[in-house]
C-alpha cells in the first residue's frame, strides 16, 4: 500500500472514531505565542512538549535549519501574521543541536539534484538570474549564532512591533533539554 493510501485509510477511522475531537482549539494561540523552530523530525513531537506546549497553544512556523532567509520570505511573514493578525504575543526561536543544516554539503545535495534529472543548465540559468544556488542551499555553522542571526532579523524588521519579545533557544533533540540563548524580555529594556 503507498503512503498516500494509507493516509487516506487512517484517515478514514480517524474521522468516523471522533479522533479529532481531542485536538479541537481555535486558530488562536491559547500561550499567545509563536514558535519558529527546525522541521527535523526529532522535534515533530518532542519540540512542543520539552517547553511544556500542548495543542493549541501556540503557532508553529518550520522549515529546514530554523533559518530566516529573508526578511521579507514567507517565513517573516508568518511570523508577523501571528501577531498582528492571529494573537501571539510572544516569538520563541528554536534552532537545535545535530543540526543537518550545520553540516549540509551543498555540493553534495547539488550532485544529488543532478543525478535525480536536474540538469546543469537550470543552475547556470539561475546564476545568470542572480540567483546563487550555493548560498540559496547552504545551512551554518554555529546554531547560536544562526539563533541570534534570527531574532536580529525579527526585531530589527520595519514591521515589527519591538513591544513583543523575542526569545532565542537552543534544544537538544535527544533529550529535549533547552539551552537560552537570548531573554525576549531584556530586549525590551
Amino acid at each position: 500500500m503507498s503512503l498516500l493510501n494509507s493516509i487516506l485509510e487512517y484517515n478514514q477511522s480517524f474521522v468516523s472514531n471522533k479522533e479529532y475531537k481531542q485536538y479541537q482549539t481555535s486558530k488562536n494561540p491559547n500561550k499567545k505565542a509563536v514558535l519558529f523552530t527546525c522541521m527535523d523530525t526529532r522535534l515533530q513531537d518532542l519540540g512542543t512538549k520539552a517547553l511544556g506546549f500542548n495543542n493549541g497553544d501556540l503557532k508553529v512556523v518550520k522549515n529546514a535549519g530554523a533559518i530566516i532567509t529573508h526578511p521579507y520570505g514567507s517565513t517573516m511573514r508568518s511570523l508577523l501574521v501571528a501577531i498582528y493578525a492571529l494573537g501571539a504575543e510572544e516569538i520563541i526561536i528554536m534552532g537545535h543541536k545535530d543540526c543537518g543544516m550545520g553540516s549540509i554539503d551543498v555540493e553534495e545535495v547539488k550532485k544529488t539534484m543532478k543525478q535525480r534529472g536536474i540538469k546543469d543548465e537550470t543552475f547556470e540559468t539561475l546564476s545568470h538570474s542572480g540567483i546563487n544556488v550555493n548560498h540559496f542551499l547552504e545551512g551554518f555553522s554555529n546554531v547560536i549564532e544562526r539563533v541570534e542571526h534570527n531574532i536580529d532579523i525579527v526585531y530589527n524588521h520595519p514591521l515589527f512591533d519591538k513591544t513583543v519579545p523575542v526569545h532565542g533557544l537552543v534544544i537538544d533533540p535527544a533529550t529535549g533539554e533547552l539551552e537560552l540563548v537570548r531573554d525576549g524580555y531584556k530586549l525590551q529594556q
